[in-house]
């Protein structure tokens, strides 16, 4: 199946387990990533909302976007410690952090592989998006029809400015969709990267 089969809209459908209502005010905001020290610091931003605690955020991009870095920054930033990899084969990996001085889980899917609907019930991703925590979603457009509606919506463009010794010179072009209240409350908490 082929990335390019899959539309490019950000994950919309309702659910009874989402309370969220749509946001009023100002949804979209544009974010220029100029280096992943940027990158980091929008992370670290995010990390400090309580917003963060329930909330789901798909993040969409070419390969190489940058969206597992994203995601990595604002894992360390959530205090997860050791080595943090896409769960591209796993298609989710669980992992404990920390808000606000509580515990906090966090699913990390990576929905690239995925091509059978029956996974979605047998693997019980229904049940991990109706649980409690933080949950990051790569590849959010494969499951759109499946999933609940996301609270903020990423979309992550690579931008080469120029070659400098044989290694691209680049930055990121982030746009920013909040999609219920809680994703309002990340949008404004994005601001104060």
């Amino acid at each position: 199946m082929s990335a390019n089969t899959f539309s490019n809209e950000p994950p919309r459908r309702g659910n009874a387990h989402h309370s969220s209502s749509q946001p009023a005010g100002r949804t979209t905001r544009q974010v220029l990533w100029s280096n992943e020290n940027a990158t980091a610091q929008f992370a670290q931003a995010l990390a400090r909302s309580p917003a963060l605690a329930n909330a789901t955020i798909t993040i969409e991009g070419d390969l190489g976007a940058g969206k597992t870095t994203f995601v990595r920054h604002l894992l360390g930033a959530l205090g997860v410690a050791g080595r943090i990899k896409s769960p591209t084969y796993a298609i989710v990996e669980p992992h404990e952090g920390h808000l606000g001085g509580q515990a906090l889980g966090i699913a990390h899917f990576d929905f690239y592989r995925f091509e059978d609907e029956r996974e979605w019930e047998d693997a019980g991703f229904r049940e991990q998006f109706a649980a409690p925590g933080l949950k990051l979603v790569e590849w959010p457009t494969r499951v759109r029809h499946l999933m609940p509606m996301a609270d903020l919506h990423m979309h992550i463009t690579w931008q080469v400015l120029s070659m400098v010794d044989n290694a691209p010179d680049d930055q990121r072009m982030v746009a920013l969709e909040a999609l219920t209240t809680v994703g309002l409350a990340l949008l404004h908490a994005a601001g104060d990267s």
